[in-house]
């Protein structure tokens, strides 16, 4: 008898470690988080993921429109838990790549800023981050198999101190969003919002809000869309023929400065049947960059409206800088005349005041943060990183299109604000 009900008691005590077993691997997060901070000497934005087994904390640049996740792995390197693509296996056609050297698939890692690309194995390991759900981080979460590409050390020229990869959160299907997603069966969508102080984190969603920020305020109940465009023929350094760019394109139709619609060929604004044109979002470029016409006439327009106000000796790389002793300051910045990008209608426009349009270049320098993209460039115009700054952009995959706060000083909060502190 004793026997029986010992018997019955590991039978108890098996059954309700298996059930918390089962209750703790089911825990599917809604949303997952990242912080994401400037770095001060390269202006460029810099996250962390922890990879590999034993897990290491691994340093990468944030590419708004890169393929896919791709590290070092050259330098330091050791997983128990990598697992290399096979030719002909699921993964290599998730990755959509006929690359093939010693059975192992292969891909094109590339540095976004130096635009130089390699050859790169493709492989899975293992990736942890903190869930959200949207007010704080949670519980910290696995993703078993992540695919990634192998880089080599020297793509690392001209990165962030430290930074040994970079994280691609392009529409591809295995961009980090589209992976997650897919892990964890939420929505492809993500947010992003980038800090304009080298000293606070912003952040990075992955899946669907509320995205709270102190005081308690969602940004997610107060965007306006616009449709995200597919560019048919890639803009990667290094690309198979017939693949569509991975970026995320809106539909620029005008600019407006001070309500003055600035006079501009509206043919550039578009997507040719070469990809050449229309208008992109990115991470990795630290301020907008217009092709020469668009940028003349944008300069002159704003220039114009800023009569009033001294103008100095241009300060590389910006064309047009005024003293900041004639302008004042509000709650968005210096007060200086309003951008507007018109979109898919006339009462749809992304506006970028003062915080966003102007670089203080030196203590009683003010300049216009645009630069001259050249003539002929792929892309017309490439919105950088410091026109987003203190905006929230949610970027939905599934339905190709993007929802923007403006400025988020208007609400009386930042970027830096989302609460980092576990509940």
């Amino acid at each position: 008898m004793a026997l029986t009900s010992n018997f019955l008691l590991i039978i108890c005590s098996l059954l309700i470690f298996s059930s918390s077993a089962i209750a703790q691997s089911s825990f599917r997060p809604k949303a997952l988080v990242l912080p994401v901070s400037k770095d001060t000497a390269t202006l460029q934005y810099v996250t962390h993921i922890n990879q590999r087994t034993p897990l290491v904390p691994v340093k990468l640049l944030v590419d708004l429109g890169g393929n896919f996740l791709w590290v070092d792995c050259e330098k330091d390197f050791v997983s128990s838990s990598y697992k290399p693509a096979r030719c002909g296996s699921a993964q290599c056609s998730l990755a959509g790549t006929h690359a093939c050297g010693g059975n192992i698939c292969g891909l094109g890692p590339d540095n976004p800023v130096t635009r130089v690309g390699t050859h790169g194995d493709l492989g899975q390991d293992i990736v942890s981050l903190q869930s959200t759900n949207g007010f704080n981080p949670g519980k910290v979460v696995s993703v078993p198999n992540l695919i990634f590409v192998c880089g080599a050390t020297f793509l690392l020229e001209g990165l962030a101190s430290g930074v040994t990869g970079v994280a691609g959160l392009g529409r591809s299907k295995i961009g980090l969003p589209s992976q997650f997603a897919a892990t964890f069966s939420f929505d492809r969508k993500f947010a992003i919002c980038l800090s304009s102080s080298s000293s606070s984190n912003g952040v990075i969603f992955f899946g669907d809000g509320p995205y709270v920020f102190l005081p308690n305020i969602d940004v997610s109940k107060s965007l306006t869309y616009t449709p995200l465009y597919i560019n048919p023929v890639s803009t990667a350094t290094g690309y198979f023929l017939g693949d569509p760019s991975v970026e995320y394109f809106i539909g620029v139709t005008s600019i407006k400065v001070n309500g003055k619609t600035v006079p501009l060929n509206s043919t550039l604004l578009t997507i040719d049947s070469e990809g050449f044109g229309g208008t992109k979002i990115s991470t990795v470029n630290p301020y907008t960059v217009m092709e020469t016409s668009i940028y003349n006439a944008f300069v002159s327009a704003f220039v114009k409206e800023m009569a009033n106000v001294t103008r100095v000796t241009p300060v590389a790389p910006f064309g047009a800088c005024f003293s900041s002793k004639g302008i004042g300051s509000t709650r968005v910045g210096a007060a200086v005349p309003q951008i507007d990008l018109v979109l898919q209608s006339k009462s749809v426009y992304w506006s970028i005041f003062g915080a966003n349009s102007m670089v203080e270049a030196s203590k009683d320098v003010l300049c216009l943060g645009f630069v001259d993209g050249g003539i002929n460039p792929r892309t017309s115009i490439v919105i950088g990183a410091h026109q987003v700054e203190d905006n929230l952009l949610q970027f939905d995959i599934a339905t190709s299109r993007l929802g923007f706060s403006s400025s988020l000083l208007f609400r009386r909060t930042t970027c830096s604000n989302f609460n980092f502190t576990s509940n």
